[in-house]
């Protein structure tokens, strides 16, 4: 059986919509430089609050791809 090597990467996406948003604007980034990519797992989410309102959301994610030689 052949074995793989997979690379962690963390990334932080941010969208003034929602946490998903923004971590699916990170896994598409991601995906335009990175090839193979696999898991993409929530590490935290926040939100930037400027005068009393949420003007934007902010998730961190790991991504793991496959690590080519």
């Amino acid at each position: 059986m052949a074995q793989s090597v997979y690379k962690v990467i963390e990334l932080v996406g941010t969208s003034t919509k929602s946490w998903e948003d923004a971590a699916k604007s990170a896994v598409e980034t991601a995906a335009k430089s990175l090839k193979d990519l696999r898991i993409a797992e929530v590490v935290e989410m926040d939100m930037q609050v400027d005068k009393d309102k949420v003007v934007s959301f902010r998730t961190r994610i790991k991504v793991s791809f496959k690590y080519k030689k």
